[in-house]
């Protein structure tokens, strides 16, 4: 099936881009909400083909999911009451619309017919993330030993089409980057920073995103020892942050992006701040840098590049180095043995969110970056951090959800978009994912 959640199909309306800054730009975090309620019988079949129709799963199969995922619901104490009513036990809860359409979707399409079912609204939950953090904390204890060689009955493999050829990696970023640069700004902060901050200390309130998102930027600018003069190349720009700021050190930075959208908005904003002489925003693959740089980061880039093509991406960042340089990565990372799981399947993510990516283990990284000649001089975790960051984008989006509309949204979306926010959140709480920041310089041969 096409997935016109990630096209302009996915608006009634295409969005139109607004003057910097847009009027939604959000200035402070809101009070968390929900997406709106949908129905299976609302959605536009048209837009959203595998959630408006239940699949056919067969009695066996739905048999199966409902004593095995039952069961696991039941121990966990997620089954509860109708939204709104705590039990006295209190405790995150997920309440059963339609317990037949949830048990055939997740029969016969695993954990991506568990999605499509919150986004049809056929079971929902007033702490969502909750749910998905206690779902994500006991993943490996969901199905039964003996039931994990089943595995092939409800999960398929990734479409052909969504590798990262440079054809394919253009197609995968304009379905998820380009949506509509106002839809980023109705829950990141004033920076527009699309990637894990480091906070100061938790709670996150005692401070804003935007400074927290400044902490990172400039925690990445010192480890690759960007200063005045320093020739910074940036694979993937974003809306231009990063670049600004080791501009304003004094860098001459090249930025590179395959997504239209974030270009001419990085540009708009490079402009406004009177440094278009020290900053190069190029549409271009990684795969064609030109030139030699003193220090070269990257901010998780490396999900999006593909476990095929890891290969390429880090040939590709110690050719770009010049002798001495520094490389400061960024990258989301989840244990191997679930990375390689992860590789072979096709999930809500791939499908919905993010195409062709694919989150790389720890293990990937040093495998993949020795091989190419780079060592790896420094690497931290902040998993703590990128939880609390998603946390707060998903208050701002839930909060924000008449300008999702505005912009032609509908609701479906609406709960898909949630529905990611928390799922990574979930990820982040739960241990299952963490997010590094790397220092990786050449080897001694070149």
């Amino acid at each position: 099936m096409t997935r016109p959640a990630l096209t302009s199909q996915a608006r009634s309306q295409p969005a139109s881009r607004t003057a910097w800054p847009p009027h939604h730009m959000v200035q402070g975090s809101g009070t968390a909400a929900a997406a709106p309620a949908v129905r299976r019988a609302d959605v536009d079949a048209r837009r959203w083909p595998d959630v408006a129709r239940v699949p056919s799963a067969g009695p066996a199969r739905t048999t199966l999911a409902r004593y095995v995922v039952g069961r696991a619901l039941d121990r966990l104490g997620l089954t509860g009451h109708p939204v709104g009513v705590r039990p006295s036990a209190g405790g995150a809860r997920l309440v059963l619309h339609d317990p037949n359409a949830f048990y055939r979707r997740i029969g016969r399409h695993g954990l991506i017919g568990f999605g499509e079912s919150y986004l049809a609204g056929e079971w929902d939950s007033d702490d969502l993330a909750g749910v998905l953090t206690i779902l994500a904390g006991n993943v490996d204890e969901l199905v039964p030993a003996p039931l994990r060689r089943l595995r092939g009955l409800w999960v398929s493999a990734r479409p052909a089409a969504d590798q990262n050829t440079r054809n394919g990696a253009r197609n995968n970023i304009r379905r998820h980057y380009d949506l509509s640069n106002d839809l980023f700004a109705t829950f990141l902060d004033p920076t527009l920073t699309y990637s894990s901050a480091i906070f100061s200390a938790f709670p996150a309130r005692f401070e804003s995103l935007a400074a927290a998102q400044h902490r990172k930027i400039d925690r990445l600018l010192d480890l690759a020892g960007v200063s005045e003069g320093t020739r910074l190349l940036e694979i993937g720009t974003g809306w231009g942050e990063l670049a600004l700021r080791a501009a304003a050190r004094g860098a001459r930075v090249t930025t590179l992006t395959l997504s239209a959208e974030q270009a001419a908005l990085a540009r708009e904003r490079i402009a406004a701040s009177g440094l278009t002489e020290r900053v190069d925003v190029q549409l271009r693959d990684y795969r064609d840098i030109e030139g030699h740089y003193d220090s070269v980061i990257s901010v998780e880039m490396i999900e999006a590049v593909g476990a095929d093509y890891w290969p390429s991406y880090f040939t590709a960042l110690r050719r770009a180095l010049a002798p001495g340089g520094r490389i400061a990565l960024q990258a989301i990372t989840m244990g191997h043995q679930r990375m390689l799981h992860t590789a072979a399947t096709h999930t809500f993510i791939s499908k919905y969110v993010f195409p062709g990516g694919l989150i790389p283990s720890r293990e990937a990284i040093a495998e993949h970056s020795a091989a190419a000649g780079l060592h790896t001089l420094a690497d931290n975790g902040y998993g703590e951090h990128y939880a609390e960051t998603l946390r707060l984008w998903r208050e701002r989006f839930t909060a924000h959800l008449p300008a999702v509309t505005e912009l032609g949204f509908d609701p479906v979306f609406a709960r898909m978009w949630e529905f990611y926010l928390a799922y990574s959140e979930a990820g982040f709480r739960s241990r299952y994912l963490d997010v590094r920041q790397l220092l990786l310089s050449e080897g001694t041969h070149r």
